[in-house]
């Protein structure tokens, strides 16, 4: 199927595994694995979205809220998460990324972008060019699908 024709239909399933794969691929770029990706994820959505309550994080990660409540016990004493009172109500907490949190994800970050630049240069200038010409769109797939028109601070997962 060739990009640039606009008459060439859109094979949805044949995008679907494709972005999966580069979601894998930068899975695999993120080392050391001492963080689960639920983890990573947990504390991305904490960076981009603000501090959250725990039943929203678990519905946000599709695990049950005791799982999610281990996890942010986890991140509290890796000093990754806090738990900090709700503002709007005193009786509730919410979960917030600590700044030790945002510098972890940002290494990880500056690890994966390195080892993403060493594979992109094993590549073409027009496929290097290809897929810079896609960011725009995949940004703004990736603001719907977080429910934005702002597209969304990068995340690890350290991939999502």
């Amino acid at each position: 199927m060739e990009a640039d024709s606009p008459s060439q239909p859109v094979d949805e399933l044949e995008l679907a595994v494709g972005l999966a794969r580069i979601r894998t691929m930068m899975r695999l770029l993120d080392v050391p694995r001492d963080l689960s990706i639920t983890s990573l994820s947990t504390l991305a959505s904490l960076e981009r979205m603000g501090p959250r309550r725990l039943t929203e994080l678990a519905a946000m990660e599709g695990v049950t809220q005791p799982a999610m409540t281990q996890l942010v016990t986890r991140l509290e004493r890796e000093a990754l998460a806090e738990r900090l009172p709700d503002p709007s109500d005193g009786r509730v907490v919410v979960v917030a990324i600590t700044q030790h949190g945002r510098a972890e994800l940002a290494r990880r970050r500056a690890t994966q972008a390195k080892r993403l630049a060493e594979l992109l240069s094993e590549l073409s200038q027009a496929d290097r060019a290809s897929i810079a010409a896609a960011l725009p769109a995949l940004e703004r797939l990736a603001a719907r699908a977080f429910g934005s028109a702002e597209p969304p601070v990068p995340s690890p997962e350290v991939s999502e």
